[in-house]
């Protein structure tokens, strides 16, 4: 185990944040635009974001450099800033986290298909390794890689992260199949923590594509996989279109009364994903407390 992540697990299970992009829209950023540019042109509400989880109670809070890759950033004319946005994503929030928590830096997927040849290995694996440099020249405790659907592409994000010698975390979203117990491309929890276990990945876990419900068997199924820490971050159930808005009905406590289930199952970091906020932070903190 990555000498980072015993320290970090080794009083209990670890409470990390919630989600980013919900906090930004509603702090005014526009559907389509890019998140990632904030760190550049609105720091203080990205910050606010970051100060507002190590409030609740996180012990490990995120980056706004989910999409801070090459690929998306040439949708906005930023191919040529990624280690600028990257830098300043990870600055924005050790600022935010302080003595209080420790940041790692969000790396989420390329937005081209290696499966459709849209981008070799090589260049896949170029774009990531630039990612990670300059998260880890910027000061992150660690990479969190997340919200992966092809295996391929998170086992090359995880071969970039390594490069490091940051502790790396694997994250992939399992929402398809019959049961949502399967990653868009059909891998299993199984197949996923073997492979991405194999590739280097210090923690293995899932985030993204449905509530915290669905979230205790895959981590039961992911920690019968792999010997390595699970890490958990669900949505707060399915999004709803109300009055033109995508709304996340669940509330905190009825997302928090999954939390022990999921500890019994093996999680060892639990936060949240889509819809969530820092009053769910708050109410997962008081529920592993308990």
């Amino acid at each position: 185990m990555h000498p980072q992540i015993a320290q970090l697990i080794a009083s209990g299970p670890v409470v990390t944040d919630g989600a980013w992009g919900t906090q930004l829209h509603q702090r005014g950023l526009d559907v389509g635009a890019c998140p990632d540019a904030w760190n550049l042109t609105h720091p203080e509400l990205v910050e606010e974001v970051a100060r507002s989880y190590v409030a609740a109670g996180s012990q490990v809070i995120l980056t706004d450099t989910f999409g801070a890759n090459r690929f998306i950033l040439k949708r906005h004319g930023l191919a040529d800033r990624v280690a600028e946005v990257n830098r300043r994503g990870v600055e924005i929030s050790l600022r935010a986290a302080g003595d209080r928590a420790k940041v790692f830096a969000s790396v989420g997927p390329s937005g081209v298909m290696l499966v459709m040849g849209e981008v070799t290995e090589e260049d896949l694996l170029a774009a990531f390794s630039e990612q990670a440099r300059a998260i880890a020249e910027a000061g992150a405790y660690g990479i969190v890689i997340e919200t992966m659907s092809d295996l391929a592409e998170a086992r090359l994000a995880v071969a970039a992260a390594g490069q490091t010698g940051l502790p790396v975390v694997a994250c992939m979203t399992f929402d398809s199949g019959k049961n949502h117990d399967r990653t868009m491309m059909g891998n299993t929890p199984e197949q996923a923590a073997e492979a991405l276990t194999a590739a280097g990945a210090d923690v293995i876990g899932s985030n993204c594509g449905q509530g915290v419900e669905g979230f205790v068997g895959i981590c039961r199924r992911l920690r019968a996989a792999t010997d390595r820490p699970i890490w958990i971050k669900a949505n707060a159930g399915l999004p709803e279109m109300i009055d033109g808005r995508t709304v996340y009905a669940q509330t905190p406590q009825q997302f928090a009364h999954y939390v022990p289930e999921l500890i019994a199952a093996g999680a060892s970091f639990v936060g949240g994903c889509c819809g969530t906020s820092p009053e769910f932070i708050t109410a997962v903190r008081r529920a592993i407390s308990s």
